[in-house]
């Protein structure tokens, strides 16, 4: 194997306020199939992964816990996040937890020197705080008086800090990013970043927290702990031996600088406007490449406990496997946009990609050999047009797939790995080896075709087993074929004639049974909604003992009469109309598959919708009450036939219906029952 140099991936580390759900662990899975692709590919690969355990949020979570302190709490967290990143089979080489001593030494020295030269200051801070993300607002900075990246609430904080002076390097940062255009991918979160933050110009940064004490330490001022935000993100580089007084280890000269940081595109401004700057300070290298992957939203919503809909990697191990799993959260998230997870797409991925294509493949191609050959296959020779083009297929796939993966586009690379299985299969239905069997006359021929298969199969497996390791390796024993290195891939007949495969066949994938799943996921919801229901139970008990219980909530005055519903609203009448004018009007129902909010707007959001073979643009006024990321997925009533017209200069090509109560809170219209896009309202 070729020797292509050094390889160091990084994901984000894992924020260890709760057990990660499967949005989450689709980044580990992700950089995981990278690590082992490039592995494969002859990279010296060191891929690095951990828990991010500092910051109120998590002095919060371990009172509300119950736990003895923050560092019991974290313990727990961190030990779950590495149990199921280990269950999903990934092959990081170094798990690093922020509390871990050496990087608590190597972040103070950071401050130090950043302090020392001048890059910090002592101040006051003065703004609106996210809790949840750790991070200082400006009142501009706020969408709807809410946090700009989780939409959470924010609140007045006033505390003593220090400050990095962001201005400082904003130049240089600009400068790299315009002529380093692979820097920041996707290439829509580097124009977010340049226009909405770099452009516009940088404030200081606050570097330091007074208000709570979970955090590193600043030594020589002992009433600050360091910014959470500070503390992660050198975890890329203090996990390697990076050392600030000049020391660093052999393995951070060696991998430094990294050459992927794989993160959620909700971090993206931590990742490519303050750590760049961090580096410069210290004098070092800047990472390579800094790319953005889009969310996994269970059906069409990002996951929240509150709402009850978040899918746990675990849970779906229990009912799919692990390979599975891996393979459907690699192959439904697009590069750019978010990905949609759903109980019925996992069954219909796994019953036609794993089970029909792949599994009844491999069970076919042995069963045959078995039948036909007593399992021993071997090239006769005897060749036929169809041969050539399946070789064609099966000795380019590696280019292409090579391509995809240069391109981090690993979805479209699982997609051609299949069109390779489907092709065999294909190929199986042209040569019809079952036919080929009834005639002694041509067993020469048919052992060649079952040849073709199983080294067909067997460079498929070795393309795939980056992304389902399990699997591959079944497929590689099953065929008793040989671990076939990537530079080997292009070179068709590498399988020994005389190859003798599995006399018992496993079946790789079992058919699932829709309803028993869904089931099973019901059990499942059920089961999460009680632990989340009895886990807020219990934080307001032990928020109540430690004597931070939050003021009850104001309850609304109920309508009149006594009741808790919203009163009825009576609306001026207008004019009457006839039959034939409502019958003009077209109403049908659409499924949003794609939305972004609409630029220089506050309240437009710009929807892609579905209405039976048609994809229309509707331009509506409800981003105060829908994000972007709840918009897809969902069913809504729709009216087609309205006049198209722009909206703040963008075509909307018919419009969304709501409901709108007193106060002015808009609500889409949806179909009681599920129903088709393109389904007529009437």
């Amino acid at each position: 194997m070729q020797n292509k140099g050094k390889y160091y991936i990084t994901t984000a580390i894992a924020y260890t306020s709760g057990k990660p759900h499967i949005g989450n662990s689709y980044e580990i899975v992700l950089a995981d199939a990278i690590a082992r692709y490039k592995r494969r590919d002859g990279f010296d690969v060191f891929f690095q992964t951990g828990s991010d355990e500092h910051g109120q949020k998590i002095e919060t979570r371990a009172i509300e816990a119950g736990c003895s302190s923050p560092k019991e709490f974290v313990d727990q967290v961190s030990d779950t996040i590495k149990g199921l990143w280990n269950l999903m089979d990934t092959s990081y080489d170094k798990f690093i937890r922020t509390t871990d001593e050496d990087h608590v030494k190597q972040v103070q020295k950071i401050f130090k020197k950043f302090y020392d030269q001048g890059d910090i200051y002592k101040g006051s801070y003065k703004g609106m705080y996210c809790t949840e993300c750790e991070a200082f607002y400006t009142e501009s900075q706020l969408v709807d008086g809410k946090c700009p990246e989780c939409g959470g609430p924010v609140h007045p904080a006033e505390e003593e800090a220090y400050f990095f002076k962001m201005s400082k390097y904003a130049d240089k940062l600009i400068e790299h990013i315009n002529t380093h255009p692979e820097f920041i991918q996707p290439v829509a979160r580097k124009n977010e970043m340049m226009n909405n933050f770099l452009l516009p110009g940088l404030q200081d940064l606050c570097v330091s927290r007074t208000s709570f004490k979970w955090g590193i330490p600043v030594d020589f001022d002992d009433k600050h702990v360091v910014y959470v935000w500070l503390d992660a993100l050198t975890n890329y580089i203090t996990g390697i031996g990076y050392d600030a007084d000049g020391n660093s280890s052999d393995l951070y000269k060696k991998y430094w600088p990294a050459d992927l940081h794989l993160i959620g595109k909700d971090i993206i401004r931590f990742h490519t406007i303050y750590w760049p700057i961090f580096l410069y300070a210290l004098g070092e290298p800047l990472p390579k490449q800094i790319f953005g992957h889009p969310w996994l939203l269970q059906g069409g919503e990002k996951m929240s406990k509150s709402k009850g809909n978040v899918i746990y990697a675990d849970d779906l191990v229990s009912l799919f496997g692990v390979d599975p799993v891996r393979y459907f959260v690699l192959h439904e998230m697009p590069f750019d946009n978010d990905g949609v997870i759903t109980w019925e797409l996992l069954v219909e991925r796994f019953n036609s990609d794993l089970a029909n294509t792949l599994g009844n493949l491999v069970n076919r191609t042995i069963a045959m050999s078995n039948k036909y050959l007593g399992g021993v296959v071997a090239d006769k020779g005897v060749k036929e047009a169809v041969d050539d083009d399946l070789k064609a297929v099966v000795t380019s796939c590696y280019d292409k797939v090579e391509a995809k993966m240069d391109e981090l586009r690993v979805a479209d690379a699982l997609t051609e790995i299949f069109a390779l299985f489907k092709r065999c299969n294909k190929y199986i239905d042209e040569t019809e080896p079952w036919i080929l069997g009834k005639d002694e006359a041509k067993k020469d021929r048919l052992s060649t075709v079952l040849y073709n298969l199983v080294e067909s199969i067997s460079i498929g497996a070795a393309l795939l087993d980056p992304f389902m390791p399990e699997t591959a390796q079944k497929i590689r024993e099953q065929l008793s074929a040989p671990e076939r290195d990537f530079d080997t891939l292009s070179e068709f007949g590498k399988l020994p004639n005389g190859t003798k495969v599995s006399e018992a066949p496993e079946m790789l994938f079992a058919r699932k049974d829709l309803k028993d799943v869904l089931e099973k996921a019901a059990e499942i919801t059920k089961k999460q909604k009680a632990d989340f229901e009895e886990s807020q139970k219990k934080a307001a008990i032990n928020l109540a003992k430690a004597g931070l219980a939050p003021a009850p909530a104001k309850e609304a005055a109920p309508a009149e009469g006594g009741s808790d519903e919203k009163a009825p609203i009576d609306i001026p009448a207008k004019d009457e109309i006839s039959f034939d004018q409502f019958g003009a009007m077209q109403f049908q129902v659409g499924e949003i598959i794609k939305c972004e909010a609409v630029e220089n707007s506050k309240k437009l959001l710009c929807s892609q919708v579905k209405i039976g073979s048609q994809v229309k643009q509707i331009v509506s006024g409800i981003r105060k009450f829908y994000s972007p990321e709840e918009m897809v997925g969902k069913k809504v009533m729709v009216l087609v036939n309205l006049k198209p017209a722009k909206l703040a200069g963008v075509l909307s090509e018919g419009m969304l219906l709501c409901a709108e109560d007193a106060e002015g809170n808009l609500a889409l219209m949806t179909p009681e029952k599920d129903m088709p896009a393109g389904a007529e309202i009437c």
